[in-house]
């Protein structure tokens, strides 16, 4: 019987898409001839990695997902209102679902009129109470699916009832500090006619400044899995009558070693059946696929435009500079673009340090960003970024997935990334949400060698630029290293410090006792 089953679920046998159900009416595409959904396949069935529930959990699987792909369409182009957005004029538009004025009036707010590719697949479903784990590229608007979809649901299939002010109703869970400040203030903007009382958390912030959130209540809980449980261990909220729940970046979860602790959150929920649960993600890997098998209520998979690695209006670009021209050849090309809104890619901590201070030293106003900078000052160079005030980031790949900064012109890998799927992340900062941008690669001596299996992922060459002089900077300051704030203290005593690299200490004090 399981044999008969696996050969049916490989077998590729196309099946039409399902219609959308009933009870939100199906958006009408604005071409009158538009082209129906192709036919969809079944996924296969992931193998497993690990142990079923613990007794007393259901043991039995969910069904197989539905698969509804992206359907081809004509794209007439309109200008979003207030985004400065090119937007898809035959998506279907967000009047068309019936929402509540509250939600509409938010979505308003924020200069939206007419859905992404993801969201008029997503809401149909979504809105009817059921499961979606929804597959998209970033920058496309899986973070306003599902909030709208949360806030719909909050506000008229799931009232609040007799509940403890301690009794939280929805919860996004998101991988970084980051993610998780920009999808609280994306639903601060589109929540804020609903009345729905939200909260942020997550790590690097006093405990005591955010516990304050949950005085008086929260409906909606946003924050990273780390302190969610500490908060939640600690009896500041419960979490065992949620509505909805969300889980943004999914696969980012299972690479940051978070899989685990949202595994417990989930099963000290309502069971799937008595719940909503919703996952989005850039890439559904088999694990994902098993995390919504195993804990959501047999859920819509949509997938769009799987096929499609980078965005399509990024234009890509690599050098192969020496190492000693890398700086020169990275402060000539922002110099030559005048930088505004310009991300920059290190692989470690160290080279975004050191590369902020030569910038900085060359009059470009730059600032780094890595997991080791204090909250506090993260969010200030985030803030500072998104209002232009900051010309270049530069960040290792803790800002390389879900953040949403509009308007980012260029992007350079001044070192190519280690992974294949890190550079697609990378460059998907620029060119989002129909915009254009570029996206420059350095192919060091260091790192050149991941540019093959980088190439073999995204399915294309990367077009060579050539190093000409008129592009490489003249004069460039390398100011002194700066000694790290973390670095531990030199020991007093004479003797002058250990031996040779790898021999034993100098005698006089100078060795580790």
């Amino acid at each position: 019987m399981i044999t008969k089953l696996f050969k049916k679920l490989f077998s590729g046998s196309p099946k039409a898409s399902p219609t959308p159900p009933a009870a939100v009416p199906a958006p009408q595409a604005a071409p009158p001839a538009a082209p129906e959904a192709p036919a969809a396949s079944r996924p296969p069935r992931p193998r497993r990695e690990r142990s079923r529930s613990p007794a007393g959990a259901n043991s039995a699987a969910p069904p197989q997902p539905r698969v509804h792909a992206d359907p081809p369409r004509n794209k007439p182009r309109v200008e979003a209102p207030k985004k400065n957005v090119i937007i898809d004029a035959s998506m279907p538009t967000y009047a068309s679902f019936n929402l509540v004025p509250e939600v509409m009036q938010g979505i308003t707010d924020a200069g939206f009129s007419h859905c992404t590719a993801i969201q008029a697949q997503t809401l149909p479903f979504a809105l009817a109470g059921r499961d979606v784990a929804g597959q998209a590229q970033t920058g496309t608007g899986k973070t306003a699916a599902f909030l709208v979809a949360m806030f719909q649901s909050l506000l008229t299939h799931m009232p609040r009832g007799d509940r403890a002010p301690t009794d939280i109703r929805g919860i996004v869970i998101a991988p970084t500090r980051e993610l998780a400040v920009q999808i609280h203030n994306d639903a601060v903007v589109l929540g804020r006619h609903t009345g729905l009382k939200l909260a942020c958390v997550f790590g690097g912030v006093d405990y005591e400044k955010q516990r304050t959130q949950f005085e008086n209540g929260a409906d909606i809980l946003i924050g990273t899995p780390g302190r969610i449980i500490d908060y939640y261990r600690q009896g500041v909220f419960d979490i065992n009558k949620i509505q909805v729940v969300v889980l943004d970046e999914a696969d980012r979860m299972f690479d940051l070693g978070f899989i685990d602790d949202i595994r417990k959150l989930l099963r000290r929920m309502p069971a799937p059946a008595q719940r909503q649960s919703m996952l989005f993600s850039a890439t559904l890997s088999q694990r994902v696929l098993e995390l919504a098998y195993e804990d959501m209520n047999s859920p819509e998979l949509v997938r769009i435009e799987p096929e499609r690695i980078t965005a399509d209006k990024v234009r890509q670009l690599i050098y192969f500079p020496a190492m000693e021209e890398k700086l020169p050849l990275l402060i000539g090309l922002l110099r030559k673009e005048d930088a505004h809104r310009t991300i920059v890619f290190v692989n470690t901590r160290r080279a975004a340090d050191r590369l902020e201070e030569v910038l900085r030293a060359n009059n470009i106003n730059a600032q780094a960003i890595s997991g080791d900078v204090p909250q506090n000052k993260r969010l200030r160079y985030m803030k500072e970024f998104h209002s232009g005030e900051l010309a270049v980031l530069i960040a290792t790949d803790v800002a390389s997935r879900g953040l949403h900064i509009p308007d980012v012109s260029h992007v350079y890998n001044f070192d190519l990334p280690q992974d294949c799927a890190d550079y697609v992340h990378r460059i998907g900062r620029t060119a989002r949400a129909g915009t254009e941008g570029d996206a420059v690669s350095f192919g060091c001596e260091d790192y050149a060698q991941y540019l093959p299996e980088i190439e073999a992922y995204i399915g294309h060459k990367i077009p060579r630029g050539t190093i000409a002089a008129e592009i490489m900077a003249t004069g460039v300051i390398f100011p002194k290293r700066k000694p790290r704030e973390d670095a531990p203290p030199r020991r007093s005593g004479g003797g002058g410090g250990g031996g040779g690299r790898g021999g034993p200490p100098r005698s006089g004090g100078g060795g580790r006792r």
